[in-house]
């Protein structure tokens, strides 16, 4: 690789965009995946209340966390549309139109797992219910939480369908990412549509099928792109 290969600016794009989905994938393991898993106890509704009690902070910056991956989200998506609009700009579009339904899903998902804080912090309107009545209260809104991360999935694994797409045709970046990305997308679609209709159905797919998720933004980071062959399709695309 030429010096000036190695500072070219869409070299510098596909960093930032492996750098962002690095911070989109370490914030959204704290928020979805590790803090669930400290504090809630499947089917004990106390114990589940108790903890998230003892452990409010944990609890919150889980909130945060969620939110902050939304965020870099849209981010991610602006330099990956930058990154992949001269293979099809069309399929680019898409891929952000996606992207940016779900970010406000699941950001608005959050407010059930404030409803819990709320529901726990003790104010006084709420001693008209009973102690197990608030824990009741507590479990209904985080299986409202669970509920609207799988209806997140559609757009979750939508996304991810353009994109490995592009991948693929680009010539720019490995063949197999794109593959493994498309993998992905219909794992998130698959969850989304065995959690409605078969809900005794506990294993979820895409935490088999994710990978393509941590391969590609490591490759972004370390590797980029091919600089002329992404110059190439650029002067294509802007040909046609």
């Amino acid at each position: 690789m030429t010096r000036e290969e190695e500072a070219s600016p869409i070299k510098e794009t596909a960093r930032v965009a492996g750098f962002l989905y690095l911070l989109v994938a370490v914030f959204g393991a704290f928020g979805l995946v590790y803090v669930p898993s400290v504090l809630i106890v499947p089917g004990d509704a106390a114990t589940t209340a108790n903890n998230i009690l003892a452990s409010e902070s944990l609890f919150r910056l889980g909130i945060v966390s969620a939110l902050i991956t939304q965020t870099v989200q849209i981010l991610l998506v602006l330099a990956l549309y930058k990154l992949l609009k001269p293979v099809n700009s069309n399929h680019a579009l898409l891929m952000v139109i996606f992207i940016l339904l779900g970010v406000p899903i699941a950001m608005l998902n959050e407010l059930n797992h404030v409803v819990v804080l709320l529901l726990l912090s003790g104010a006084n309107y709420l001693t008209v219910f009973t102690a197990d009545q608030l824990q009741a209260l507590v479990r209904l809104f985080l299986d409202l939480h669970e509920h609207g991360i799988m209806i997140a999935h559609i757009f979750w694994g939508l996304w991810l369908l353009p994109m490995g797409y592009l991948i693929f045709k680009s010539g720019y970046i490995p063949r197999i990412l794109g593959v493994l990305l498309i993998i992905g997308g219909f794992g998130y679609l698959i969850d989304f549509v065995t959690f409605l209709l078969f809900p005794d159905f506990e294993m979820t797919i895409a935490e088999f099928t994710f990978i393509g998720e941590l391969l590609l933004p490591l490759w972004l980071l370390f590797k980029g792109v091919d600089v002329a062959r992404w110059e190439k399709r650029a002067l294509e695309s802007a040909r046609a």
